[in-house]
């Protein structure tokens, strides 16, 4: 996450580690996503919206606390905020779509 937190005083600062197998490494496309909650957690399923299908296939799912959920959103709202600055405004007005194959309609 972008935000750090401050440990409580006389507490020792730990690094962490993150060890990442190649497969994962490699990451999935996603394109679609549904978030749900309950009173203490949010759960956030990334999908792949097959073109031409109305079937989706859940990618990823991670299950996260409330506190989590908002340092996400934030460090997410960071990261697009950084990316606009570089490479200017995205633009979400269009509805989604799907690339067609030459020669399709």
């Amino acid at each position: 996450m972008s935000d750090k937190p401050v440990p409580p005083a006389g507490a020792a600062q730990v690094q962490v580690q993150i060890d990442i197998d190649a497969a994962t490494a490699n990451g999935v496309f996603v394109n679609f996503a549904m978030v749900n909650h309950t009173d203490s957690e949010f759960t956030l399923d990334l999908l792949y919206l097959h073109p031409e299908a109305p079937k989706a296939t859940v990618r990823a799912r991670a299950i996260l606390t409330p506190r989590h959920m908002k340092r996400l959103l934030q460090a997410m709202q960071e990261n697009l905020g950084r990316y606009e600055t570089m490479f200017g405004t995205v633009d979400v007005t269009a509805p989604p779509g799907f690339p067609r194959p030459p020669g399709m309609n």
